[in-house]
């Protein structure tokens, strides 16, 4: 439909069927996108349009375990990036993302370009070339995006965006058979040959596929996916984020490090992935480990053959309903993570989340909460899951401490990447 049909629609509610679906405040959901499809309006006119929404998502077990092929647990959060799209006959994509320079990534040439690394063209032109590599339709299109997930929050906002490139294109010029898990894949490939960040697959499956989601890596190019059904509302308890404010800024090192260090222990015994190396056979040849490879790496090694079995069990427990064992095992991840992973800290100015994760122990240890580092860790944020009773006294501390709005409680989304339809 045109765009002045969309606002007509949005504005008389015919879109809010979809909106109670994907969030909590409707009103706000039906201003927010209202104001993108005028923001796409000023910019190319009355178009032909189609609404696009891709989630952040949520780690919730599974610390850097994808990149070395175990598993990870899940869930999709409500929420995301959303897409006034149109396609056109010249062949590029032009995407203006509110606060931030448009991009027009020409289709002629899909190659990775240096001048943009680190940059969201980047991710646009590697998602785009995916789909050329892998035989799926590819052409133009105008989109404005804009996004509450944002940027250095943890809940991996380039994940979102890639998602959202993926199913624009897909929605647009492959009638929707590209699969979620296929443009999750794409979004990893343009995360790590276009932007140059090593991620692994977990933020891009995990937005583009929806819900609880329960990932087996051993094979990534063919990740089983496995929906957990679990009614998190009916908990008593809020899922909240904490942003501590603390900065990314010259973290790439500290991130490949982690994967550098973990593979080095697998390469000690002849493999490529620590999912292939036996851990009883690891735990018997520490001490060799440890010359090898040096104690970081052996306790990396040890936090990957741990929180990855973890997160098997958190699953179970989800699965059974056995809310009060997956948040002591919520516990456990985050335990692993702080004393073997050792993602908590970037230096003697960088103990943002150390300091969040020992307030949360102080206030929620009592409270039967749980605690611990979320996403890559180092700097940005922790996640806590906090008894409904408690909610408001624990967002003030926690901003308070860390500034205005640190703390956000989400809700869980089913979606992944779609289209967003009356």
């Amino acid at each position: 439909m045109t765009t002045t049909e969309l606002r007509r629609q949005i504005d008389t509610g015919a879109f809010d069927g979809a909106f109670s679906a994907l969030y909590a405040d409707v009103p706000a959901a039906r201003a927010r996108y209202l104001n993108a499809v005028s923001a796409f309006e000023r910019l190319w006119g009355e178009r032909e349009a189609i609404l696009v929404s891709a989630p952040g998502r949520t780690e919730l077990g599974g610390n850097h375990t994808d990149h070395q092929r175990g598993s990870v647990l899940a869930a999709a959060v409500d929420i995301d990036i959303i897409c006034v799209v149109s396609p056109k006959a010249e062949k590029n994509l032009h995407i203006c993302s509110e606060g931030h320079r448009p991009d027009i990534i020409g289709l002629d040439d899909l190659t990775p370009r240096k001048d943009e690394r680190g940059h969201g063209g980047a991710l646009a032109r590697g998602v785009a070339e995916w789909f050329y590599k892998n035989g799926c339709s590819v052409g133009g299109l105008d989109a404005y995006t804009t996004s509450d997930v944002l940027a250095g929050s943890g809940l991996s906002s380039s994940a979102a965006f890639e998602v959202a490139v993926g199913s624009m294109l897909n929605l647009l010029y492959n009638g929707g058979a590209v699969t979620p898990e296929e443009i999750a894949l794409a979004g990893r490939y343009a995360e790590n040959e276009h932007f140059g960040k090593p991620s692994g697959l977990m933020d891009q499956m995990a937005s583009s596929v929806g819900g609880f989601v329960h990932i087996d890596f051993k094979s990534p190019e063919k990740a089983i996916v496995t929906p957990v059904s679990f009614d998190f509302a009916a908990t008593g308890f809020s899922l909240c984020v904490i942003d501590t404010k603390g900065t990314h800024a010259d973290l790439t090192e500290d991130y490949a490090a982690i994967p550098r260090e973990m593979r080095a222990v697998a390469g000690y015994f002849g493999k490529q992935y620590l999912r292939e190396v036996d851990a009883d056979g690891f735990y018997a040849a520490l001490p060799s480990v440890r010359a090898a490879a040096g104690d970081r790496a052996a306790l990396r090694a040890m936090h990957f053959f741990q929180d990855s079995a973890n997160v098997e069990k958190q699953a179970a427990a989800l699965s059974d309903g056995d809310f009060a064992e997956y948040l002591r095992l919520v516990n456990a991840s985050g335990g692993s993570s702080f004393t073997c992973l050792q993602n908590i800290s970037a230096g003697p100015n960088g103990q943002e989340l150390a300091l969040a994760l020992a307030v949360s122990a102080r206030l929620l240890s009592e409270r039967g909460g749980a605690w611990r580092v979320h996403g890559g860790g180092f700097a940005g944020t922790i996640q806590a899951y906090v008894p409904n009773a408690f909610l408001d006294e624990y967002r003030a501390e926690m901003d308070r401490i860390f500034g205005g709005g640190a703390c956000r409680a989400l809700s869980i989304r089913r979606a992944g990447g779609i289209q967003v339809s009356a």
